[in-house]
């Protein structure tokens, strides 16, 4: 099937320490990748086994859905054991890291230089994902929007910078549809209050603040309301736009499907948002019957499987 991807190295990880993405284990053969591909090589030197905060960098930042791909697809991954001898010894004493520690990433060309500032005390996604971003800057080349996206729900959550605002309008299909083209919205929730329609959003303080927020809103017939116990989630209304679509089908974290939501209700293309796996997702949707895609959205969420730290929420079919 489509969306079952064929192993691109010379190594499965299998172990925890690792994550979910697919290493390199010699470095000669990701240098020889490197300059046949033209991709830059990301080394992570991993303590394999490894004590707690390796074992937790593999689960919580290697095996996000959106962090392998984008590992995959935009660079050669290469995994030195730094508790081991022979090769991973040698490009270990290559590059000056110690032996035993906790993980250490560096992002080099073919030739080994260092393109960004070596990635050793902070065990975030978010800064990873920083990195890999700034490598591709450094080559001319453009961010994919999917990894935009998932760098500012990251990068929200480890600066503790999340808020939420209530809107009261006329309609809330319209009300997630206009306040989830903001940048710095996060995500939207059709919901109802004191019997009148709002929408629940939580944003990025770093990137929008209140006041953008409520000025934006005032200049759509927006009005902000204090939340109180009245309030329910509209379940069958959320991301309306998305529900009527192929797209309910497709796992995607939050700001995914916010943005998909409010692009699809503007009439604009969604698919700047999707990764390149996503997207092939979604052709062998559109062309499959219902029951199909009944089944390939269950195949779809179980390759989403990882940390609950950062679990995506899903759509049903209905």
């Amino acid at each position: 099937m489509i969306w079952t991807t064929k192993a691109q190295t010379d190594f499965s990880a299998k172990s925890e320490e690792l994550g979910k993405v697919h290493w390199y284990r010699n470095y000669d053969r990701a240098v020889a990748e490197s300059k046949k591909t033209n991709k830059d090589i990301l080394i992570l030197f991993q303590e394999v086994p490894g004590c707690a905060t390796c074992r937790n960098y593999g689960q919580n930042v290697l095996s996000h859905p959106l962090m392998v791909e984008a590992i995959e697809t935009s660079f050669v991954p290469l995994a030195i054991f730094n508790n081991k001898g022979g090769h991973d010894a040698e490009i270990l004493k290559r590059y000056k890291e110690p032996s035993w520690n906790n993980p250490v990433v560096r992002i080099v060309d073919s030739k080994g230089r260092n393109l960004v500032r070596r990635i050793a005390g902070d065990y975030s996604a978010a800064t990873l994902l920083q990195r890999m971003t700034e490598a591709l800057a450094s080559r001319g080349e453009l961010t994919p929007g999917y990894m935009e996206l998932l760098k500012q729900e990251l990068s929200a959550k480890k600066g503790g910078s999340l808020r939420e605002k209530h809107f009261q309008m006329y309609c809330f299909w319209t009300g997630e549809k206009q306040l989830g083209k903001i940048e710095g919205v996060l995500e939207t929730e059709s919901g109802f209050m004191n019997h009148g329609e709002v929408v629940k959003v939580t944003y990025d303080a770093n990137i929008v603040d209140e006041s953008q927020l409520e000025a934006y809103a005032k200049r759509h017939s927006f009005r902000p309301v204090d939340p109180n116990k009245t309030y329910r989630v509209a379940s069958r209304d959320v991301h309306y736009y998305l529900r009527h679509t192929d797209y309910k089908y497709l796992p995607l974290t939050p700001l995914q499907q916010t943005k998909i939501n409010s692009a699809l209700g503007s009439r604009t293309n969604p698919n700047r948002y999707l990764s390149p796996k996503q997207q092939n997702w979604l052709k062998e949707i559109k062309v499959s019957s219902f029951k199909s895609k009944i089944l390939m959205n269950t195949e779809f969420n179980e390759a989403w499987t990882f940390s609950e730290q950062h679990r995506p929420v899903t759509l049903s079919s209905n």
